[in-house]
């Protein structure tokens, strides 16, 4: 049995809590690895490593520390094929899947590069008679991020990337479910040439949670995961003077007009409903059609595509749709969100309760799902499902269906598919989510925009890369300066040498 460990220092450290967690390999339910649980003398000590070398490293100008992005970058192009099978054998998700997933963050880390012109300040020449006055950005000092299972390479970029990128330590607590990529991602940092000291890995759970929510020396905490932890996070760093950046829950919408492309939207629906297994705070998990017409026509279409869906082990290569879901635990809170929406009414169109994939009879797969008639009181649409289930609401009108994701306590992101301009346009202009999507289902920005939720999907007043995220981790500080003239009528110079 594997046993895996924090990386602090530069190095590679045994746990001393005496405490671990199971990581296990989805496909099959088997234990394939233990994760160290950092208690606070852990963490303490890896803050006191990181407050040690972040001074030298924020007097390194920016350009040379973009150049570590850049090498990063190279050994992330380098690594890919490593990086996806170790992610995949932890989380469950298919290899493309899991590439995609180290795409995104690299994407990221390429932003980056460009820290040089993203930290410059301004400059005002003759603010009055004599004065100058300029500002810079500067580093917080020692930052903490605190990543989900669903992206063990994504998300731990997008938050270390800019942070080092300004200047920061960075101490970062992934999941325990799936550890070994930000351990590996520590270590390519440091081979791009980081300094060490400057990214330390501590693997835990709620005990090193709250170590780095009340560690004097941490200025600043990162979070990507469900909403009660989430405001949890919040309400304890900003009590403890930290600043904060919280990402939560999503049910995110996607509207079908009846003058959409059908066809176009049951695809877009398979891939946004169904991919990664339902796992990413971006899936569609509820369409919206326009009028029963549309909504008939639309799960006629959705229903053989589902069907179709192949689900199995990464190991199966390309040749499959989505794998398991992570944990027996996340698996049996779908089948049980599931049976409450049959329990309360909605139409159970596709059925994948009884899916079993011979040879992985104990892996935590989960067939897919189709509702149809779910209402706005059903659990199935209140809740964050996070698993291949696709609840259909069926609206009378549009401004029922605006209603629908406008009133929803989540606000993360939203489609619509039309042909009609008036109507996207209306719809981006009024929905109150934070990520639209205009015939587009997973509508996550690029890396040079931010990405963000509105509602209760986020807390904080920063999103996520982009140029956010170098105000989010770096402080402003203005100076004013006046020199006394000493220059005489006829422009002589009345200063005097030092004697």
């Amino acid at each position: 049995m594997q046993e895996l460990t924090h990386y602090l220092n530069g190095e590679h450290v045994k746990g001393t809590s005496g405490r671990f967690a199971d990581v296990f390999n989805p496909a099959t339910g088997e234990v394939q690895a233990k994760c160290p649980l950092a208690n606070e003398a852990e963490m303490d000590q890896a803050v006191k490593y990181a407050m040690a070398a972040q001074p030298a490293w924020a007097a390194v100008n920016p350009q040379r520390r973009a150049r570590v992005m850049m090498k990063f970058v190279d050994l992330l192009n380098r690594d890919m094929d490593k990086l996806a099978e170790a992610l995949s054998r932890e989380h469950g998700k298919t290899l493309p899947d899991a590439a995609g997933d180290v795409q995104r963050g690299l994407e990221v880390v390429e932003y980056c590069i460009g820290a040089p012109e993203l930290l410059k300040g301004d400059y005002t020449d003759s603010a009055g008679p004599g004065i100058d006055m300029y500002s810079m950005r500067q580093p917080l000092g020692v930052s903490a991020g605190i990543t989900p299972f669903n992206f063990p390479a994504m998300i731990p970029m997008w938050m270390f990337a800019p942070a080092i990128v300004c200047g920061n330590a960075f101490i970062l607590k992934p999941s325990e479910r799936d550890p070994s990529v930000p351990l590996m991602l520590a270590e390519l940092l440091e081979e791009a040439g980081l300094p060490k000291g400057i990214i330390q890995v501590v693997n835990g759970d709620k005990e090193a949670v709250d170590a780095i929510l009340h560690h004097p020396v941490i200025q600043s905490v990162g979070f990507v995961g469900s909403t009660p932890i989430a405001e949890y996070i919040y309400g304890t760093g900003c009590a403890n003077g930290k600043r904060v950046q919280c990402f939560g829950g999503a049910k995110n919408h996607m509207i079908i007009m009846p003058d959409a492309d059908l066809d176009q939207a049951a695809d877009a629906l398979i891939g946004a409903g169904y991919g990664a297994a339902g796992e990413r705070c971006m899936a569609i998990s509820v369409a919206v059609p326009v009028g029963d017409e549309t909504a008939d026509r639309l799960i006629e279409k959705l229903v053989p595509r589902i069907e179709k869906l192949k689900v199995g082990p990464y190991s199966s290569g390309n040749d499959v749709d989505y794998g398991p879901v992570v944990t027996a635990a996340a698996k049996a809170n779908i089948e049980r969100l599931v049976q409450t929406g049959i329990d309360q009414g909605a139409t159970l169109v596709v059925d994948g309760r009884d899916f079993k994939l011979q040879g992985y009879e104990d892996g935590f797969f989960v067939g897919p799902h189709l509702f149809d008639n779910v209402t706005k009181d059903m659990d199935i649409y209140k809740h964050e499902i996070f698993g291949p289930v696709l609840s259909t609401v069926r609206a009378k009108t549009y401004e029922e269906a605006l209603g629908l994701a406008m009133d929803h306590e989540m606000g993360n992101g939203t489609a619509i598919f039309t042909r009609d301009g008036d109507a996207a346009r209306d719809f981006a202009n009024r929905v109150n989510v934070g990520m639209i999507g205009i015939n587009v289902p997973i509508p996550v920005p690029l890396a040079y925009h931010t990405f963000g939720g509105w509602k209760k999907s986020v807390f904080g007043d920063l999103n996520q890369h982009g140029p956010d995220a170098f105000k989010f981790y770096t402080r402003t500080k203005t100076v004013t300066s006046r020199w006394p003239s000493g220059i005489k009528e006829g422009g002589e110079f009345n200063f005097k040498p030092m004697e």
